[in-house]
């Protein structure tokens, strides 16, 4: 880790000043999935455990404790095997919890419930997130009865079970240096990916050898991987929004749309474009292309300090609106559309979300007031307008039928503006014919 662990000592310490007096926090980290038979997923821990304690091994845990006159940090881990190792690598057991992802104290998880029972004794308030892992909910619902029942002298027992995930998810919003940097290197191994893609795509491929070239530069530039299922849709296939079949072969006048983010130090990057396979764009193609290239670039324009999470979407809407106006493919006024959502039919998803150490992240859209947010320095979002012609539509001009158009770039809020992280992908219209 380096020197890295400061910045989740940072963290824990924001989290232990939200929590009140005499309170624990308990955060339980994934166990290994079974993909089929003995098989196991490649393991991706959970984002809160992980984002508190930078440690990626399964069958673990976290507790934070905070007490009157003081505060501390416990890891449960699995204890060094020799012959697990031999089948699956090093692990850093109970004096590596200790010295290397400075816990205050650690147990082996096979003791997690034993000493859980005494820590939590004597406590008032208890933050534990039930329902995310409902094998362990009913064992510490249990618990807490069980040391209510026993404290028949008056001694403080826990109040009940508090939901930590608007602690955490406030303070996921905001991006510290370590992650602002695992999220820019993300960005810029899934810019490369997408151009390696684009030289490589013309008529004849089959979209899966697009995705093969993508995930292959993913791996290659060091990242874990996708940080999800990669896209490579062409011609009708682009305007299904999460399509990932991948399987079909590109015909001449398609436009293909990719979407792939890789995930580096489990920071995940979303990214969008759409070109054409034979480097050309028809005049259809073309003429929804700069109305959604029109509309990100605006609305990445509202993406500041100060300016409210659906700013940027209501700008992308009413660019989206009036350019489909005027090629005739929505009739009404602009208000009328708008208030009536008729655009939905070609744009039926929302413009942003966060990003992080998931691809759609912690974090509130909504203040207090039920307002939407405002942004501030150290928000990371997407930004994605699309336009999306079924070729099953009736009352549409087969010129613009199966035409389906997304571009998607990493913002991140900064004091003055923002950062396009992503920036340098080709998405210009000249520049995207004259690539090559």
């Amino acid at each position: 880790m380096k020197k890295d662990y400061i910045y989740y000592m940072r963290r824990r310490k924001k989290v232990l000043s939200e929590l009140p007096e005499n309170s624990i926090l308990i955060l339980l980290n994934k166990p290994a999935s079974i993909r089929s038979n003995d098989v196991e997923y490649r393991f991706k821990p959970d984002s809160d455990f992980y984002y508190l304690t930078g440690f990626d091994e399964p069958n673990s845990a976290c507790l934070l404790i905070k007490e009157r006159h003081k505060s501390f940090y416990v890891l449960f881990v699995e204890p060094k095997d020799r012959e697990k190792e031999i089948w699956t690598g090093k692990q850093i057991g109970i004096n590596g919890a200790k010295s290397i992802f400075k816990a205050d104290l650690a147990f082996e998880y096979s003791k997690f419930f034993e000493k859980l029972e005494d820590f939590i004794s004597g406590k008032e308030y208890i933050y534990y997130s039930l329902g995310k892992y409902p094998d362990h909910d009913q064992k510490i619902l249990k618990l807490i009865n069980d040391i209510r029942k026993s404290n028949r002298s008056g001694a403080r027992s826990p109040k009940g079970v508090n939901e930590p995930f608007e602690i955490l998810s406030c303070l996921r919003l905001i991006k510290d240096e370590l992650e602002i940097d695992c999220m820019k290197k993300a960005a810029d191994i899934s810019k490369d990916a997408h151009i390696l893609a684009m030289s490589y795509a013309k008529p004849g491929m089959y979209e899966y050898e697009l995705e093969a070239i993508l995930e292959y530069k993913f791996k290659k530039s060091g990242s874990l991987g996708p940080a999800y299922s990669s896209i490579v849709g062409a011609g009708k296939n682009a305007t299904i929004l999460h399509y990932i079949n991948n399987s079909e072969k590109i015909k001449k006048n398609d436009l293909i749309l990719i979407d792939a983010g890789c995930e580096y130090k489990y920071y995940a990057s979303d990214l969008t474009r759409t070109f054409p396979a034979n480097k050309k764009f028809t005049a259809p193609q073309k003429a929804l292309y700069e109305i959604v290239l029109e509309s990100q670039i605006k609305s990445i324009e509202l993406m500041k300090p100060g300016k409210r999470f659906i700013d940027s979407y209501n700008k992308a809407v009413e660019i989206l609106v009036e350019g489909l106006k005027d090629l005739k493919l929505l009739k009404g006024s602009i208000q009328e559309i708008i208030a009536k959502k008729k655009y939905r039919k070609y744009f039926m998803h929302k413009l942003s979300h966060w990003l992080g150490l998931d691809v759609h992240d912690a974090g509130p859209y909504l203040d207090k007031n039920d307002k939407s947010i405002k942004l501030v320095s150290g928000m990371v979002m997407t930004v994605e307008p699309g336009i999306y012609i079924s070729s099953e539509l009736d009352d549409v001009p087969e010129k613009f039928k199966g035409i389906g158009i997304r571009i998607e770039d990493d913002i991140l809020i900064t004091k003055s503006g923002n950062k396009v992280l992503t920036e340098g992908t080709p998405k210009q219209v000249d520049e995207i014919e004259a690539f090559s």
